[in-house]
Order: structure tokens, then sequence, then C-alpha cells
């Protein structure tokens, strides 16, 4: 999402750092740019109005043109402006109340379910007891999956199955909440192909009884301005607490995210960054601002690795390697653990000045070779990790046999895990370390 976006203003800031300095009739040509760009994000328009006019008048004023760098101000007074437009950091208000309901709403599609259970796990890794309620009672696939994803999460899920009335289902969850001393439920309510008045009267039965601390309505990023329309209706009718943004990896344009706080004064706390169930951030308005903007997202690629990598595995590994110790082993360990913090292409984004430079690389390749790379050690017998030396023509053949790749493939993995050992043995005497590219056919 907003790679587009990005890359225009990226391009235009480039321009304006490059002049020594702005007249105001330079600003009112990078506003004119500004604006095309938020209009082609589809950013709702109003929005653009007023955030264009913000920028302008600050532009023209005496902290750029008296400025020794106006370009970089300008970048700055655009980066406020962004953060301000998109409001503040997400959080959810549970206090004290225990057990705290959580209600989602949304329309069929948006992906409530899957939200469901990736809330669940993120609050129960902030140290809650969630409960899973399954108010849609309606599409009985539903119910299946939200079982199914707390069998998954090891989190428990109540329901009364498909023909219980909703309103009571949720009312009865908090009481079995109360039972099991869940600190949390998250009530997942009805969707609708559309929003209608049966759908309204529903939402706002299940609130008047169970009073929940947070109504949250999560809403497809996927769906551009309809999604501001479709949290504008929802707000209107049950007073919604916060939002939360599905597929934003997908290619959406992104203007949804950035007009919605804005046009519903409602603000955006969850992120759904992917389809796997760890795949949620917790918003934060200048990491967005960031990345839009380039300027990566170091924070949020720390928090990943701290969640998903095991730091006591990654210091033995790193411990190994200098040592000269390091096998085939460790190299999937370690490979795995940073599959699981995202796909390439959205860390290289978080890193300063890597999202430039990844631009026209072919990231699809290097996702696809780690997993060739994966399939070709899980195919090597636990010894033949630990000492590739022994791996010679027939083994090969078995291994390229296993893992649905040829014999060449084997042998480009081979030597190029040796080389990495030799650069390994050059970095210990001093000599620097060259990079562990090639092990990705150089696309890293």
């Amino acid at each position: 999402m907003f790679e587009s976006l990005g890359n225009r203003l990226q391009t235009l800031f480039d321009s304006l750092q490059r002049r020594g300095k702005l007249t105001e009739a330079d600003v009112d040509k990078a506003m004119r740019e500004v604006r095309m760009a938020l209009l082609e994000a589809d950013v709702n328009f109003k929005v653009v109005k007023a955030f264009v006019e913000r920028v302008r008048e600050r532009a023209v004023g005496q902290e750029v043109m008296r400025s020794l760098t106006p370009g970089q101000q300008v970048v700055k007074i655009v980066h406020d402006e962004l953060v301000a437009t998109l409001g503040e950091p997400g959080r959810l208000q549970l206090g004290l109340q225990s057990p705290a309901v959580i209600m989602l709403v949304g329309l069929q599609g948006a992906g409530k379910t899957t939200m469901a259970g990736k809330l669940a796990l993120f609050l129960r890794k902030q140290g809650r007891r969630p409960l899973l309620v399954a108010a849609d009672v309606y599409r009985p696939a539903a119910i299946d999956q939200l079982r199914t994803l707390g069998k998954q999460l090891d989190i428990p899920v109540y329901d009364e199955g498909p023909r219980a009335n909703p309103v009571q289902v949720c009312a009865n969850g908090v009481k079995e909440a109360v039972r099991t001393n869940a600190t949390t439920v998250i009530l997942d309510t009805a969707g609708r192909l559309n929003i209608d008045e049966m759908m309204m009267d529903e939402i706002k039965a299940i609130k008047a009884k169970v009073n929940p601390i947070e109504t949250l309505l999560v809403v497809d990023a996927m769906t551009g301005q309809e999604a501001v329309r479709v949290a504008t209706d929802f707000n209107n009718a049950v007073n919604i607490t916060g939002l939360i943004m599905t597929k934003v990896d997908g290619d959406a344009r992104g203007g949804a995210a950035i007009s919605m706080r804005e046009v519903t004064g409602v603000p955006i706390k969850f992120l759904g960054t992917g389809e796997k169930l760890n795949a949620i951030e917790v918003f934060h308005p200048d990491r967005l601002a960031n990345r839009i903007l380039g300027m990566g997202d170091v924070m949020t690629l720390i928090e990943r690795a701290q969640d998903q990598m095991n730091q006591e595995e990654a210091q033995r590994a790193g411990e190994k390697l200098m040592a000269g110790e390091f096998d085939l082993d460790d190299f999937l360990k370690q490979m795995q653990q940073i599959k699981r913090m995202g796909p390439i292409g959205q860390l290289l984004e978080m890193i300063p000045g890597m999202g430039k430079m990844a631009k026209g690389v072919d990231l699809s390749g290097a996702e696809k070779d780690m997993k060739r790379i994966e399939a070709i050690i899980l195919s090597m017998t636990p010894e033949e990790r630990q000492k590739p030396k022994i791996i010679k023509a027939s083994r090969k053949r078995r291994i390229a046999a296993g893992s649905g790749t040829s014999v060449q493939e084997v042998n480009a993995l081979l030597k190029q895990f040796q080389e990495m050992q030799g650069m390994m043995k050059h970095m210990r005497r001093g000599k620097g370390l060259g990079g562990l590219s090639s092990l990705f056919g150089g696309r890293m």
C-alpha cells in the first residue's frame, strides 16, 4: 500500500532538496504535485484540499524561506501535517474493567473474523486472557472459522450455534468470561454485504446489552473511498471508538487510511499487515508517514524482530558464525525467523534508504529463492546439514529429488554456503565481510 503515492512524493521531494532556494512559485508547483499525488492515491478531496492549504501556508512562511535547507523543511512540514491528518497512535482503552468487552463490527468480507483471532493473540501477548465469542449466526462458516482459529491459537471460543439469538449469544459470552476468569471478550458480530437497517439495529441491541468498552470497525483498505463511507455510516449509527484497517499489505492506493481519521474523527487503532495471525500492528501515524515518504520504519522493524525472533537462539547462532561453526541447520533456523517477520519487500521498506534501492528489484524472486533454499536444506539429513562436505553425487541427487530442485541448484547452494563460511574466516582475520546476498541470487 502507498507504493505509488510514496514514489511520486519521494521523486518530488528529491527535486526540491536539490535546489538551494525556493520561491513561492516553486512551492505552488510542488503543492500542485502533492495535490495530484494524493487525489490519485484516492484520498478524499476535502482532506486533500485542507492538507495542501495547511502545508502551503507553512511552506511559504519564514520557517522555509529563511531556512538554509528549504527543501528539507518542506519535507518536514509535509511529514508533520501527514502525521496530524492520520491522527493519534492506536491505543485500546480497556481501563480496569474485567472482563473488558471489545465488539468488532463491519461488512462481510473485510476480514473481521480473522482479525478477531489476530486481536486475541495480540492481547494474550500483552498478558490478557481473551475469550472469543462467535456472534455471526447468519454465516455458519464464520462460527466454524472462529472455532478453528481458537483451536489453532489455544484461545477459548464461546458459541451457541447458527440458530441462536446474536444479542443473547454476546450476553452469555460475557457471563462465560466471568465464569472462566477471562479478562477480555472479543465479540465477532455479523457482517452483511451492504449496510442495512437490520444490521445496525442488531449492533445497537448488542451494544446496549453488553456495553462494550471498545467498538471497533474492521474495514478493508482495498475498498478505497468506499471504506470512508462505511466508516462514516457505522460511526453515525453506533459511535465506533476505533478503526482497524485490513489488507494494508495489498496494492491498495492507501487514500482511505489518510482520509478516515480526518473525515470520521475516529482513530485508526490497528493495521492488518498480512494473512498470518501475527500480522497485526498497532497504528503509529508517524511511522506510517515515514514509510510513505521513504524514511523507513526502524521501530516497527525492531518490534517485529523482538516479537518473532528468538533472541537467545540468534545470539548462539552469531557466536557459532564468528567461531566458524555455523552450519546449514543454523542457517535454516535464522532464515525461518526472518520469514516470520514478514515479506522481504515490507522489511526493506522499513530500513531507511532501502525502499528506493529495492525498487525495480525482483523481490518475488527473492521470496522464491528462500523457499527453494528451505526445501533443499529440509531434504538433507541432520548429519548433512551439520557436515555439508559429506554431500557427494548420490546424496545430491537424493536431495534434489526430495526438494523438487535440480542437482545444479543443490550444488549452487553448497558452493554459496562454502563461500559464506570463507568470508566469515576473512572477517575473523579483520579483512571485512562482503555480505550474504549471493545466497539469494544477488537479490538482497
